[in-house]
């Protein structure tokens, strides 16, 4: 079992910056990938940015450029941090991870930070 835990979000006005943390449970070293998404009211939970245990990066093509994903291993968390925000940004940002338990992938999410951008 994992535990997933996001802050960081807030309300900030476009142009703005914010950084999401998200703290695991346990170590991250050994996990496959660990990924933030969004969901905007009315809309499908999308991937925004994904980070794997190599440190390999993939964004969403919307926020290229402004949004940098990383991890502390030491600190068994990952950070997204946005710049530039717009109020398209405006959503709940999940985080999540996979990691293969006992032969089995496996897939644990947060529950969630609030993202408000206004214009």
């Amino acid at each position: 079992q994992v535990q997933l835990v996001e802050s960081g979000g807030g309300l900030v006005q476009a142009g703005g910056s914010l950084r999401l943390s998200c703290a695991a449970s346990r170590s991250i070293f050994s996990f496959n990938a660990m990924g933030w998404y969004r969901q905007a009211p009315g809309k499908q939970r999308e991937l925004v940015a994904t980070i794997t245990s190599g440190s390999r990066t993939d964004y969403v093509d919307s926020v290229k450029g402004r949004f940098t994903i990383s991890r502390d291993d030491a600190k068994n968390t990952v950070y997204l941090q946005m710049n530039s925000l717009k109020p398209d940004d405006t959503a709940v940002y999940y985080c999540n991870c996979r990691l293969v338990e006992l032969g089995f992938p496996s897939v644990y999410w947060g529950q969630g930070t609030q993202v408000t951008v206004s214009s």
